[in-house]
């Protein structure tokens, strides 16, 4: 799939949602050497924009009707260390994270993107899930 415009994904989600997207994606890009992959977004989403190296997925972010989503998915030995550093994480972030279904293959947690003020809190969990491989 193509990249999607801009202007498309303003008119699904507002220009508010999307400018948050474009910085998000900005900081991932500053710390992330990886493919970076728009996609349909199955059943429940249109868009899928996700980032990828070596097969395996770091975040991906789901566009719908006025609603911009981020997704990690957590493993076994990154909910440990999750758990050991709970007080460096907010409680707004932790309440999403305590509530998401864990799975056979992970912990799914999915943040509904409406400002930049939670990106602090992203990175120390993209840290878990994967360090940073630019210098």
């Amino acid at each position: 799939m193509e990249n999607i415009k801009k202007e498309d994904l303003e008119k699904l989600v507002g220009s508010d949602k999307v400018n948050t997207f474009y910085d998000i994606v900005d900081e991932i890009t500053k710390l992330y050497d990886m493919e970076q992959i728009w996609n349909k977004g199955g059943k429940k989403w249109i868009y899928e924009y996700k980032f990828r190296k070596g097969g395996k997925t770091l975040c991906a972010f789901y566009f719908k009707d006025n609603t911009l989503g981020f997704m990690i998915i957590f493993g076994k030995e990154e909910r440990t260390k999750i758990e050991e550093m709970r007080n460096e994480i907010s409680p707004s972030i932790l309440e999403i994270y305590d509530t998401a279904e864990t799975f056979h293959d992970g912990k799914w947690v999915m943040f509904n993107i409406t400002n930049n003020l939670i990106i602090e809190d992203l990175k120390k969990l993209l840290f878990i899930k994967r360090k940073p491989n630019r210098k």
